[in-house]
């Protein structure tokens, strides 16, 4: 397991005096602001999140040192990672960090390998596993639902996928 794990990504600018829209992907939304310093991916960069408010889909967030429109534009896409032990612990059944599922090993019901799980996204309709193939090709998406994935087992790094049926 990742001894960081992202809480949030970097949107566009919003307005002109330097805030950004930012993505949570934390179980409350606005719990990112309490996470302390947060981190670029590769741990060059920190931020500080100096206040934070809800907007449409998204959350608006002034970052400490970033003051206008130009310095908020340089950092869309940027992930925001925080150290695993600021977060708080895991107390329900059934409840993951993203960050402990991606790299999984995924099979189907009868244990032959789908492949690999590679990112879990959300569009908006709720979470969306991609699986990329063992042999390659093109990734399987599938929902992050009970019916669709009946097994998740963390301690043997796998996990059971059953891909919906497809009318064609």
């Amino acid at each position: 397991m990742a001894d960081r794990v992202r809480v949030a990504r970097i949107g566009a600018a919003h307005g002109i005096r330097g805030e950004v829209k930012l993505w949570p992907f934390t179980q409350d939304p606005m719990a990112v602001a309490e996470y302390g310093t947060l981190e670029s991916e590769d741990g060059t960069r920190h931020f500080e999140i100096e206040s934070l408010r809800s907007g449409k889909n998204f959350l608006v967030a002034r970052i400490a040192g970033v003051g206008d429109r130009d310095a908020a534009e340089k950092l869309c896409n940027v992930d925001l990672f925080v150290p695993r032990e600021r977060l708080p612990p895991i107390e329900e059944a059934d409840t993951f960090y993203h960050a402990d599922l991606i790299g999984l090993s995924v099979v189907g019901k009868d244990g032959a390998s789908l492949g690999t799980l590679s990112a879990i996204h959300n569009f908006g309709a709720g979470d969306v596993l991609e699986i990329q193939p063992a042999g390659g090709g093109e990734t399987l998406m599938v929902p992050f639902t009970a019916d669709t994935v009946p097994t998740i087992d963390i301690a043997a790094r796998r996990m059971i996928v059953v891909p919906p049926a497809t009318s064609e």
